[in-house]
């Protein structure tokens, strides 16, 4: 039998009496060092220093009741879902016994549950705290060493949340433990002490992403061309937008079509390429309107622009200021896989899309829309035709 032990903060006090009991009895006893130092009195000598999974089991070989300890709760992030299915492809009996975690203690000091928090690990896997913040709820970000949340923290700022409230916690359960409290831009790029954890609540939440297609009138225009409602909300269902999605909206205009991306896509990424400097404006007024803080406004022109963006899964084109052909090959470039969704209102722009497309080997697809609002005229009402707006598809979910 191998017992997996969760040994809380590493004080004696949050080791759970069945831990305690299980690590007496325990022939030998495997771990990483720091937790093997604080081990209570009356716990075997024999004891290894090691993390890594085939590690372990190298060490534990031999033994009829060793034990392996994590830190905090083996359920919340914990080395020990990645030893559990090699012991038991071994054969081996296993035990698991769970601690007390960090975001117990945190939920604890502060007087507050914790059931509707969002749970992320920042402490050796890739952490996006801006989408971790964008679903309405407070976020608990399981960090480690000095840059921990002021790294964090600074990314928040960076996405316009400065002013959200924050606590760090410090040292939990020992006797230097801390509570800071304060907001994102105080702790943005600060150093703590090396054991800490972090717990940001979220900005308000001023739309939920229902549909596609949200109301013209809905955003700031100002004299910019802004893609209208109905070809906004057929290009968005061309695109087919995930919640994990790395977005680019290129031409973006006033930006309504990456504010929607973004509403769309929360746990995801949303870039808006825009050369005007009054539409990029916009686009920052546009993105605080709506919450969309998983927005980045690129200021500059495509395909230049381009170069230094993450891979998009999809791609808008609305404007191209000439170089849609550059633009299409600078896509297929970065991501051969990429949905693109470009519009026209010229046939001679239609025929440049199908030929970048297609020569991308891209299984191209054309769809017209023509959309008539009506108008009223004294007692009635007339329909006053838009102008024909083509939708050229090329990769995406028909």
């Amino acid at each position: 039998m191998v017992t997996l032990i969760g040994m809380g903060l590493g004080t004696p006090e949050t080791l759970t009496a069945q831990g305690l009991s299980a690590l007496r009895k325990a022939d030998f006893i495997a771990g990483a060092q720091r937790l093997l130092d604080s081990l209570p009195e009356g716990c075997t000598r024999n004891r290894g220093a090691a993390t890594k999974p085939q590690a372990l089991l190298g060490l534990i070989a031999g033994y009829s009741a060793p034990c392996v300890v994590y830190s905090g709760d083996t359920g919340f992030y914990s080395g020990a879902r990645s030893l559990v299915p090699l012991l038991e492809e071994a054969g081996q009996q296993v035990e698991i016994l769970p601690g007390v975690s960090s975001l117990q203690v945190l939920a604890a000091r502060l007087h507050r549950p914790w059931q509707d928090w969002t749970l992320v690990s920042d402490h050796g896997s890739r952490c996006d705290p801006v989408s971790a913040l964008l679903e309405g709820h407070s976020a608990f970000f399981l960090t480690g060493g000095a840059k921990g949340p002021g790294a964090l923290c600074e990314k928040l700022a960076g996405a316009g949340l400065s002013g959200l409230p924050a606590v760090v916690g410090e040292n939990l359960s020992y006797p230097n433990e801390r509570l800071l409290r304060g907001t994102v831009g105080e702790f943005a790029g600060k150093d703590f002490a090396p054991l800490n954890v972090l717990l940001v609540d979220p900005p308000p939440l001023k739309r939920e992403a229902v549909s596609q297609g949200i109301a013209d009138g809905a955003f700031l225009r100002g004299q910019v061309p802004m893609t209208k409602q109905e070809v906004r909300a057929a290009a968005l269902s061309k695109l087919g937008v995930r919640p994990n999605d790395v977005l680019w909206d290129v031409g973006a205009g006033t930006g309504s079509v990456a504010i929607e991306m973004a509403l769309l896509a929360r746990k995801g990424r949303v870039f808006a390429i825009e050369r005007g400097e009054e539409a990029c404006r916009l686009i920052e007024e546009n993105r605080r309107r709506f919450g969309a803080y998983n927005l980045q406004v690129v200021r500059g022109t495509a395909p230049g622009a381009l170069a230094g963006l993450p891979a998009p899964d999809a791609v808008f084109i609305g404007g191209s200021g000439g170089a849609l052909g550059e633009i299409i090959a600078a896509v297929g470039e970065k991501a051969p896989g990429a949905r693109v969704c470009v519009t026209a209102i010229t046939v001679e722009t239609l025929a440049q899309a199908l030929r970048a497309l297609s020569g991308l080997h891209m299984q191209t697809h054309v769809t017209q829309l023509s959309v008539s609002r009506s108008k009223r005229a004294g007692n009635s009402h007339m329909l006053l035709a838009e102008n024909p707006v083509y939708l050229i598809t090329g990769g995406c979910h028909e």
